[in-house]
């Protein structure tokens, strides 16, 4: 029986590599099934049971990672609303206005999620769902993954990751990718500061977003329009930690860190803003000496 009849679809070598890697070592190679048989996933569904479903042909072991797009998880968790609600819905989601840009189709608004995350709209989106409606962001993203991570865990006696994965665009590119809004039982960042690199010169500032650099490896298997929403990632293995570890909200930058706090447009406005009420409070008190 091929993988895709048994409800996978492995894109690398013709028959996979099943061997246990060297976890002591960094990974030489890295594999990605896409993992079919999911299915129209509906509010209330057990998907953490869904998704152990279907991975069982692939036999689930010790440094795999599971990536599962957030579409799945909200609806699961019911986070769906009328399309006619939308603008009130990135309100409801949103606690800062970062940005906003009219264009020919409406209105683009760049927002901060009530989660931190920075994107798009808060993050709401009406593909592959159904007509007329709107999925929102899971409520938590991180205890989603732990939730799934923890039925895995049980279900195949495996110390496996789990990361829930977004759409997100990005403040020096074009285009968007795949990364981490949700993550358990995964190191998520790898801070190598003070490590030496190939020359021998220290790292200061090289932190790699591990979970964001496997959820976008994840996606160009799983692909926008497959309707696939589960990989199952190998050779990881050495970024596999408990579920207490800290999960993707690790990956949020901090307002005192955030360069781009707003959008150019709003930077000005409230820089002239500012300077405006100041230059008038200075005149009031010459008026007044």
């Amino acid at each position: 029986m091929s993988d895709r009849e048994r409800g996978s679809d492995h894109r690398g070598s013709d028959q996979p590599n099943l061997a246990q890697p060297n976890l002591a070592q960094p990974s030489a190679a890295l594999q990605l099934w896409a993992v079919r048989g999911i299915g129209e996933i509906r509010a209330g569904d057990d998907l953490p049971a869904i998704i152990a479903d279907a991975l069982a042909p692939l036999e689930p072991r010790d440094g795999d990672v599971v990536v599962v797009t957030s579409k799945v998880v909200s609806k699961a968790e019911g986070r769906i609303r009328p399309a006619v609600e939308r603008e009130q819905a990135i309100d409801d989601e949103s606690v800062r206005l970062v940005a906003s840009r009219e264009h020919p189709g409406g209105v683009t608004r760049i927002v901060e999620h009530r989660t931190g995350l920075v994107l798009a709209a808060a993050g709401i989106d009406a593909s592959n769902t159904d007509d007329g409606t709107i999925l929102l962001l899971p409520i938590d993203s991180d205890a989603s993954a732990r939730a799934v991570a923890g039925t895995l865990r049980s279900r195949f006696g495996a110390r496996v990751g789990v990361i829930v994965s977004d759409t997100l665009g990005r403040a020096w590119r074009v285009g968007q990718t795949d990364v981490a809004i949700g993550a358990a039982g995964i190191r998520v960042l790898e801070p190598l500061t003070g490590q030496l690199d190939a020359n021998g010169r220290p790292l200061v500032v090289t932190a790699p977003a591990i979970a964001d650099e496997i959820a976008g490896a994840a996606d160009l298997v799983a692909g926008k329009a497959d309707g696939v929403p589960v990989v199952l990632v190998r050779g990881m293995e050495r970024h596999v930690a408990e579920l207490d570890e800290p999960g993707a909200t690790r990956l949020v930058r901090s307002a005192a860190d955030d360069m781009f706090r707003l959008g150019a447009d709003e930077a000005w406005a409230q820089g002239f803003a500012a300077g405006a009420a100041s230059a008038t409070t200075m005149a009031e008190a010459e008026a007044t000496s």
